[in-house]
């Protein structure tokens, strides 16, 4: 069943998803797309009901005001303006509307329909993806996290065996986490897999490299080039899935909102990229993504597993990646993981992980001065990864993971808990 959409037109807004997720939660699909759409792009969108044109604080982008074409005013759709001066529409708010206000808009004036699900969704992406790929196969970088194995999901039931997962250990995965990927995915799913040992190749390249956006854009880089090498070993490989979804937009920038972080599937792709992209979860939320998994039969154990940056390890082991940093972050991250799943923080905690920054502290071990590594923990809950907060962990856990990290970890002389919540800091470190 096609569902119903509003556009929401990015005029410099701070609150883009916040009236996108108002809207789904009344039950009408969103989509957020920039201020200087055409009429042609708008066309090509299915099933659009209305348009609001969403201003903010972030409206002049280099000394002028970003403004949407007149052309889009002769359209035969509703369209209304939230905090967008000069404005041609007979609606305007100045504020965010109620949620009253919301409902009128989109039932009364646009006649929407109240279809959005993720038994819709899924069904149109399936067609949308049958429709973009036809009889050609399409590679995807699986890494095991939750936003790539509900995309495969997706791709499995849209398009079968023309789709090839790639599964590249670039030696920045947690503790066993390739194994698990080619047992869940290879074994049990009936995949196509290819598992590709790329560590000493990934960590040559990020020898001695520092700057947190070259590391994330060399691994999204070289990611692309091993999956580049491995099409030429396919044969009608013209497609390229990512498990992108709206967050890393946002968080890599837009027309009017400068970047927060470069993510590997957006600002690290490399300009000449031999694939045109499929990206069925582009427009979906972090929980949306769960409740994506849940309608397509993952397990909950995936679809609720711990989030995962693309950039893995190197993106939580601080500064130029080294060798034994990274297993010192690996081991205690393993035992941060079992320690919450022990005392239950695994099913309240949305995100947590170990970092390891690049300095040495001292401390005392066999009864002499030592130098070793500190392990910083961190642990928030959220629900779409925009903002999250600080989870308040019992002194008793934190002392027995500290003890076991200690002792089990010689490389580590300190462990931290880190209390800054997003805003002003980022979920990751880096």
């Amino acid at each position: 069943m096609k569902q119903d959409m509003i556009v929401i037109l990015d005029l410099g807004s701070t609150e883009n998803t916040v009236v996108a997720r108002q809207i789904r939660s009344l039950g009408v699909y969103s989509e957020i797309h920039p201020h200087d759409i055409t009429v042609a792009e708008l066309n090509q969108l299915d099933n659009v009901k209305g348009i609001i044109l969403n201003g903010g604080e972030n409206r002049m982008v280099d000394g002028a005001s970003v403004v949407v074409l007149d052309e889009l005013y002769s359209l035969d759709i509703p369209v209304i303006s939230i905090d967008y001066p000069e404005s041609k529409c007979e609606v305007k708010y100045n504020t965010l509307p109620s949620d009253e206000e919301m409902k009128a808009f989109l039932f009364n004036d646009c006649k929407a329909e109240a279809n959005w699900n993720m038994k819709n969704f899924v069904e149109d992406q399936i067609e949308l993806v049958r429709k973009q790929v036809g009889d050609k196969k399409v590679l995807l970088a699986l890494s095991g996290g939750v936003d790539s194995s509900v995309v495969a999901a997706l791709l499995i039931k849209a398009i079968g065996k023309q789709l090839t997962c790639v599964h590249v250990n670039h030696g920045l995965m947690r503790k066993n986490e390739s194994e698990n990927v080619i047992e869940v995915f290879g074994n049990q799913l009936d995949a196509n897999l290819v598992y590709i040992d790329a560590t000493d190749r990934f960590l040559g390249k990020l020898e001695g490299v520092a700057e947190p956006e070259e590391k994330r854009k060399i691994i999204g880089s070289e990611f692309i080039r091993v999956f580049e090498e491995e099409a030429r070993k396919l044969e009608g490989i013209e497609f390229l899935g990512q498990g992108t979804i709206y967050p890393d937009i946002i968080e890599s920038g837009t027309k009017t909102a400068k970047c927060v972080k470069s993510h590997h599937n957006v600002g690290g792709l490399p300009e000449d990229l031999q694939f045109a992209l499929v990206e069925p979860l582009a427009q979906l939320f972090k929980d949306e993504v769960r409740a994506c998994g849940v309608e397509l039969g993952l397990p909950a154990e995936m679809v609720y597993r711990q989030p995962f940056p693309g950039p893995g390890l190197g993106v939580r082991c601080l500064g130029a990646i080294t060798r034994d940093r990274l297993e010192a972050l690996r081991e205690s991250d393993a035992i941060l993981r079992e320690e919450f799943a022990k005392t239950g923080l695994d099913k309240k905690v949305w995100q947590y992980f170990t970092v390891v920054p690049d300095f040495k502290a001292v401390g005392v071990r066999n009864h002499e001065r030592s130098m070793g590594y500190m392990v910083v923990i961190r642990a928030v809950n959220t629900i779409d990864a925009m903002t999250a907060s600080i989870e308040r962990i019992d002194y008793d856990i934190l002392e027995n993971i500290c003890a076991r990290i200690t002792a089990e970890v010689p490389s580590v002389s300190r462990v931290c808990y880190e209390i800054t919540p997003k805003p002003v800091a980022t979920i990751e470190f880096e």
